[in-house]
């Protein structure tokens, strides 16, 4: 499963990059088949009253021709993660956490008794199995800086929401300090890919 989430077309970092990593994983599994979703492209809506009581709550009567569509992309979002074994995400930094866009299509994905439950233990991640391999561009630098704890809403926030779902096989492929000049950012996607090409040679072996 690839999925993009920034609007910059052909200047996005991050696109360049998960457009790697899937071509990395179809090399190591050639008869595998990749699932896209550009989630800046065709947005899914940000969450109203609306579209909240079925994206959320699971309403399933009586409902607008909004709240069917609504449904019927609830449905289409979470069946297509399950069928996943791998799930590649582009995550560019804006304003400290993740674009609107990406938000709103991870809303879909909560969906209490698919991919989480509530138990007397506490809640439960039901979409547990596969891997996760997080795309993650910044102008800045902050990883293992005095600003990560404070700013960093972006990766921090995906681990602990893919966590939720059970999705702890989580890597981090980093491309920070894009805009600090063609220098840094030169050698930010040298880093990346470096780190691309080692992420499915057990794999291909």
């Amino acid at each position: 499963m690839h999925i993009d989430s920034s609007p910059l077309a052909q200047a996005s970092v991050s696109r360049q990059l998960t457009a790697a990593v899937v071509q990395a994983w179809q090399q190591a599994n050639p008869s595998g088949e990749v699932t896209y979703r550009d989630v800046a492209a065709v947005a899914p809506a940000h969450l109203d009253a609306e579209l909240l009581a079925v994206a959320k709550f699971g309403a399933d009567q009586n409902l607008t021709p909004a709240q069917q569509a609504e449904r019927a992309l609830v449905d289409t979002l979470v069946d297509e993660l399950l069928s996943a074994d791998v799930v590649v995400i582009g995550a560019p930094m804006y304003n400290f956490s993740i674009p609107s866009q990406l938000k709103s299509y991870l809303d879909r994905l909560a969906q209490a008794g698919r991919t989480f439950r509530y138990t007397e233990a506490g809640p439960q991640g039901l979409a547990g199995g596969r891997k996760v391999i997080v795309v993650s561009s910044r102008g800045g630098k902050y990883a293992g800086t005095p600003y990560e704890a404070a700013l960093d809403h972006q990766e921090a926030y995906l681990k602990a929401f893919l966590g939720f779902l059970g999705m702890t096989d989580v890597t981090i492929v980093r491309a920070e300090g894009v805009a600090m000049g063609p220098d840094a950012k030169a050698g930010a996607l040298t880093a990346a890919n470096t780190q691309i090409g080692d992420l499915f040679v057990a794999q291909a072996a």
